[in-house]
């Protein structure tokens, strides 16, 4: 039997969705994750996954493209499987894809639907109210026929050694920059946490992508040991699983960082709610208002002036919840 799962979103999305990768894999031939562009490099790392193929679905994504029929036509004819999952978030319709799959010739498709889906789904689950990406991820996966094999924790492929990059020793990670601006902590809050984390005694790493390597050298300072642009997925994987904790927001690298086994400490911005995008069977520690009046909004830049659910953070207090996730 040929498994496809699907997980159109970004990067900490796709690695949410490994537990039920690895549920499908356990008694499929062979599983193919369908991702997009953000996504593919976690897909890449999951345990279980045999191919990936990637599409930036014009219903996902931040910034979508236009439809293209002669695009839609090279993906289905890409696709081979015999049976797929569909994994959305609680707020997204699995439809779209669903009617993709059924023109590609999959015979069985399984997704979470509210809405009515005619004879685009075989299995239509309901999502629970207020499951965490992983459970329900993990529930749709039994309702479909293939129940947890394991722990049900995401995890990565063993990343590489990176000791090379980071100097040995203990350290704690801190990386400021996220994809969505509600979800960040302000750079001048991230460079006072640096310091204040390096006056205790702390040695920090400061991480980011390729586009942010003028804020992590604002954030690092004098400091700090700046590695931005310098790690893609894997090498960041390996740096985050050697650090004592990672102090980040509501975004890939906190779940990253859990699928590597390391505490998170998380500037978590309420637009969004923790409950189910919190970092995942680590020891974690929230920071954040959250009853903000942006909660629950999905708002990209913040809606209240000044940011106050983040910026009310205190450098000590990032601090603080360091020391507590890195208690024994």
């Amino acid at each position: 039997m040929k498994a496809l799962v699907v997980r159109l979103d970004s990067f900490g999305d796709v690695l949410l969705a490994g537990p039920a990768v690895r549920a499908v894999a356990a008694r499929a031939d062979s599983v193919t994750v369908l991702c997009g562009p953000l996504g593919a490099p976690a897909a890449r790392m999951l345990p279980g996954v045999d191919e990936v193929v990637v599409w930036d679905a014009p219903w996902a994504g931040f910034t979508p493209p236009p439809v293209r029929p002669a695009e839609i036509t090279g993906l289905t004819g890409r696709i081979d499987a015999d049976t797929a999952l569909i994994l959305t978030s609680f707020h997204q319709s699995p439809l779209p894809t669903a009617l993709l799959l059924r023109l590609a010739g999959v015979a069985r498709i399984a997704a979470d639907s509210e809405d009515y889906p005619g004879s685009l789904l075989d299995v239509r689950h309901h999502r629970p109210p207020h499951a965490h990406e992983v459970e329900a991820a993990l529930e749709l996966a039994a309702a479909a026929g293939y129940p947890a094999v394991d722990d049900g924790l995401p995890r990565v492929l063993p990343p590489p050694d990176t000791t090379a990059l980071t100097g040995a020793g203990p350290y704690v990670v801190v990386h400021p920059g996220a994809s969505v601006p509600a979800r960040a902590w302000s750079a001048g809050r991230c460079a006072e946490a640096v310091a204040e984390l390096t006056a205790a005694g702390h040695r920090v790493v400061v991480t980011g992508g390729a586009g942010e390597r003028e804020l992590t050298a604002r954030v690092a300072g004098g400091d700090a040991l700046d590695l931005g642009g310098r790690t893609g997925a894997p090498a960041l994987a390996g740096v985050l699983a050697r650090a004592a904790a990672v102090v980040t927001g509501n975004t890939g690298p906190a779940h990253l960082a859990a699928a590597v086994g390391t505490p998170v400490v998380s500037l978590f911005a309420p637009v969004v709610p923790a409950e189910r995008w919190r970092p995942y069977g680590v020891p974690y520690v929230l920071l954040g208002d959250q009853d903000a009046p942006c909660a629950g909004s999905r708002a990209r830049r913040c809606p209240v002036p000044g940011h106050p659910c983040l910026e009310t953070v205190t450098a000590q207090d990032v601090l603080v919840a360091v020391e507590k996730v890195m208690q024994p």
